[in-house]
């Protein structure tokens, strides 16, 4: 079992890769674990987006966050607000295990002008979840399923096939793309590579 304890040291075994230019737009994630105690099994929350015209993303499975407005003044202060609107968690007083590499967002193989950073919490009571009009679902996923082979799936899209993870219900579901970047680099920090496709 992965505990909490684990993730906080091995996030901060070594800084995360950083993109610094500072005048491209960012976005921000949070990976939002839950876990009551130290040596309870973890899960991650993951939200399904709403589905809507124009969002290159609609209907993906996702981890809480979005773009980094001026006012933020940063992409964590970013991505705590967003989490707090897409599913009412408060994380300014949560514990904050780490920062994982930043990414660049694709879409339909075309690089985007976008990074994105993502920041790695531990909430021991986070409460129930709130979600806003921006998301279709939200859960927790435990950790042990995520690593679990059997869930491992082959995501179909327009540009041929995508390594995902089943998280709930099939072809609805499958965590992939960006989001699965994101877990690639976390879990291969905890020990836990993904297999390559």
């Amino acid at each position: 079992m992965i505990e909490i304890d684990e993730i906080r040291r091995a996030l901060g075994a070594r800084p995360p890769e950083l993109v610094d230019e500072p005048a491209r737009p960012r976005a921000a994630v949070a990976m939002v674990l839950r876990a009551q105690g130290r040596r309870e099994a973890p899960e991650l929350l993951f939200i399904e987006r709403a589905r809507r015209a124009g969002d290159p993303w609609s209907g993906h499975m996702a981890f809480p966050g979005g773009r980094v407005e001026s006012e933020d003044g940063g992409p964590r202060v970013a991505a705590e607000r967003e989490t707090r609107e897409e599913v009412g968690l408060q994380l300014a007083d949560a514990a904050l295990l780490g920062r994982i590499d930043d990414l660049e967002g694709r879409h339909a193989g075309r690089l985007l002008p976008l990074v994105i950073s993502a920041y790695v919490y531990h909430l021991e009571h986070p409460g129930p979840l709130v979600t806003n009009e921006e998301v279709e679902d939200a859960f927790w996923v435990p950790l042990a399923r995520l690593v679990d082979p059997r869930h491992h799936v082959e995501y179909p899209t327009p540009w041929g096939g995508y390594p995902g993870i089943l998280v709930g219900e099939p072809e609805r579901h499958v965590v992939w793309g960006l989001t699965y970047r994101f877990l690639e680099i976390f879990l291969a920090r905890l020990g836990h590579p993904l297999p390559h496709r």
